[in-house]
Parts: structure tokens; sequence; C-alpha cells
């Protein structure tokens, strides 16, 4: 996905370094010393900024991206995304429950996102990939997709029914929230997106252009996700036949190969092993300890393995790239060093790129390893660690460290650190009895709930 471009005020930035120098608690003068759950508390509540301080101001949401050197080929100020936003408010979740802010500015922060989205363009109850965050109006990803995406909602409905879930029996103003976010939900129409009945889902409606951009979408990848929602909406759910005959085509969806060595048991599309946003985007919310179907005995192990590969091939390291190995892996989509790029595990995707997202987000289903990535990256220092985290990606090989943010980046971060502590984002979308119900309407099993450390 090629991303556009955006400026927040110089004064935020400014207020974020101030707020970042005070070292965490925790933390010892010597990075090596720093205990693991202080390095992670130091990372999530960094990332969790990027959603908080730099949120665009009117929506509340996440701007699409943010360029600490304040270099933009475009001026688009108020753009935000759909996608990146839903993990966004997940990190803001983890953020209220830990303390970063108080439960009533996080509540106010969340009236102000709901707010937007009642209001913002929707298209048969999709959104738009991008907004403009003080209209509300679409903001076209390209010519023709500038209409409803319904991977972006999907992402982001996965969101707002954590959201729900953590409101939901709160007192009066957020029981409120929670209903207002229930209409959210029951809105999107999920059967338009079969253009006209298929048994598959359309990534885009347009319009203005209708089905041109002909989409469908097909497994696997990072919309597994899109398809569980679309089954389980109460209002507008798909029948079971669309996820078996379009996201899996009729069991072709299972492909046992090794990948590195490493088995992995589904077919991933285009690629042998897909880059590593595949194997987050979709389980933000969605736990994959313990879940199964008929294609696929085990996601959690799917995606460990999905994770492995990504790492032996780093640390094999074919194009002889400078700082890759065992504490430097992880290719995903990010910033590249010709612009913006799917890194995958293998030589025509590998551009010598490390994106932190890829091993960091990874972390509960790698701890040992990303951990160790986390604390290689942590030692060099600002090179790589600003006011909202980890900057999107560089290359050593290159001498490329571009101090840039991408939401759908920073997002998944906090999140799965999140998940990896407590599972709190976890248990929060898989309580919501609608996605309970579809997944049972697909045929999964959820056998567990536990978190990776509970294991």
């Amino acid at each position: 996905m090629i991303k556009n471009y955006i400026y927040l005020p110089l004064l935020c930035f400014l207020l974020v370094v101030g707020a970042c120098k005070s070292k965490p608690s925790g933390q010892s003068s010597n990075n090596s010393e720093i205990s693991d759950d202080a390095l992670l508390d130091t990372v999530q509540r960094r990332t969790f900024l990027y959603f908080w301080d730099g949120a665009e101001p009117n929506s509340g949401l996440a701007p699409e991206r943010y360029h600490v050197d304040g270099v933009y080929p475009e001026n688009d100020s108020n753009v935000v995304t759909s996608g990146g936003s839903g993990f966004g408010i997940m990190a803001i979740l983890a953020g209220i429950d830990r303390g970063y802010v108080t439960r009533e500015e996080g509540l106010s922060r969340m009236e102000r996102i709901v707010s937007f989205l009642e209001k913002a363009d929707r298209f048969y109850g999709a959104y738009p990939h991008w907004w403009y965050g003080d209209t509300g109006k679409v903001k076209p990803f390209g010519q023709k997709d500038n209409g409803g995406d319904l991977v972006e909602t999907a992402f982001l409905m996965q969101g707002l029914l954590a959201v729900h879930q953590y409101y939901v029996n709160g007192n009066e103003k957020e029981k409120a929230l929670a209903k207002r976010i229930d209409q959210i939900w029951r809105e999107v129409d999920w059967n338009w997106y079969r253009k006209g009945g298929q048994n598959v889902l359309y990534w885009h409606w347009s319009p203005t252009y209708g089905w041109e951009m002909d989409f469908p979408v097909h497994g696997y990848n990072e919309c597994m996700i899109m398809y569980i929602l679309a089954a389980a909406s109460p209002t507008h759910g798909v029948p079971a036949t669309v996820y078996h005959d379009g996201w899996a085509q009729n069991g072709a969806i299972v492909s046992p190969h090794k990948v590195e060595g490493i088995e992995l048991h589904l077919r991933y599309q285009g690629t042998e092993a897909g880059p590593l946003f595949w194997a987050q985007y979709s389980f933000l919310g969605l736990d994959p300890v313990g879940l199964k179907d008929e294609y696929c005995p085990s996601y959690f192990d799917e995606m460990r393995n999905l994770t492995l590969v990504n790492r032996a091939y780093c640390i094999r390291n074919p194009k002889h790239y400078k700082g890759f190995g065992p504490d430097c892996w992880g290719l995903t989509a990010s910033y590249s060093v010709d612009g913006y790029a799917a890194h995958s595990p293998n030589e025509q995707d590998d551009k010598g790129v490390i994106s932190p997202t890829a091993a960091l987000s990874s972390i509960v289903y790698t701890p040992e390893y990303s951990m160790q990535v986390m604390r290689h990256l942590y030692k060099m220092g600002d090179k790589v660690f600003g006011p909202f985290g980890f900057y999107d990606a560089f290359s050593e090989t290159d001498n490329w460290y571009p101090k840039r943010y991408l939401a759908i980046d920073q997002g998944p971060i906090a999140v799965m650190i999140e998940n990896y502590r407590t599972g709190l984002l976890w248990k929060l979308f898989m309580s919501h009895p609608d996605v309970q119900a579809g997944l049972t309407k697909l045929g999964f099993n959820t056998i567990s709930n536990q978190t990776p450390k509970e294991k």
C-alpha cells in the first residue's frame, strides 16, 4: 500500500520530546541493565503517544504518518487513517488500563472519536481508507479508491468492538458510548461487498467507479478478520459459504510446505511466506491462542512459524546486508529505501530494510527472540528511537535512518505488547457475543484464552 503524507504541528513534537526525556520507572543509566518489564513499558508508553499526543485534533484519530524531520511531499495536514486508527484505539485502551491517562480522559477521547465516526463519510456502512480529519470527507487512497474499504473497516471494527466491551458494563456515560459503537457496528453492510451476492468479499466499492477496483479477497493474507466480522454481524452477516468459498477457496488455502526448513500449513497469496503484518493485523483482537478451524490446526502455531521463517531468513541473510542477525530481524510492509514496500523473506522482496514493528509486534509468538531485537534496537538510541517509539524502518547497509512513523505500523507494537503482558485486547474482543457467534458460525474452535505468558 502506498500511503499519503501528513503534517503535525511542530509544537506537538516539542511537547512530546520534552515529556519523553524523563526515564521510565526502573530504567538504569546503562541500557543493558534495564529490566524486560521496564523496557516493555518504555516502548509501549512511547508508542501509545503516537495515538494520544499525536492524534489529529478534531477527530481524535490517528494521522496516517508523522515525520519528525517535517519534510513531506504533500501538505495534507488533516489526513487520518481508518485501519491505523482501529489499531490506535486499542493502544489507547491499553494506555487507559495502564494509567498512562485517566479513565475520564480516555472516555473523553473515545467520545470524540465516535462522534467523528458517526458523521464521517461511509459507503454502505464501510469507511474509506482515509478521511480529512477536519471534515470527515473521504480523501481518495487512489483515483478509483474513493469509497468503502472493507479491509480497513474491519481493522477499525476490531478496535471498536474491543472498546465496546471495555465500556459496556461501566457507568452511564460509558454504557452510552458502548451503545453508540454498537450502532456503528450494525450499520456496516458486509453483504453489499459481495458484489451481487457472490460467495467472496470484495475489498473496495466506489460511488464513482463502482467495482472497478475488482479486488476479491482470498486467503491467506492480513484480511482474515474481515471474513470473521462479516460472518459475525447481527444485521448484515454473510453466510458461512462466503468464508469457505471465498477466503478458503473450497480448501485451496491449505498448502503444506516448508520455508527455511520450517513447516507452514497455509497457502500465502503470491509468495511462500508473507510479510509479518500478515501474522499481526487480524490478531490484534482475534486471539490466535487455541484458535483453529478445518483449514488450520493452530493459528497460533502457524503465525509463530511464519515469524520464525522471517527470522531464519534474516539470519541466513542471503543478500549479505549489514546488521541482519539474531538480534536484528523483521521484514514487513513499511517505509523503504525506495519509497514504501512489502518486505518479505525472499530475495526479491528483501531490500535490506529492518522494520521494528515486524519483530516487536511478533512478541506474542516469539517473546525471547522479539525481546532480543527490542533490547538491541533500544541500545541503538535516538538513531532509531524517537518521541513516538521506534521509527518505522532503517537500513544499516544504506546508512538510512529516517525519523518517520506510520500509524499502521506503530499500532501493532503497542497492542501486541499489551497482549503479551496481559492479553487485554484479546480478552475484550473475544468476549463480544457477536464475535463468538461469528466464530461458531464459521466452525472455529477457541480452546484457550490464555496469553503466551500464562502457558
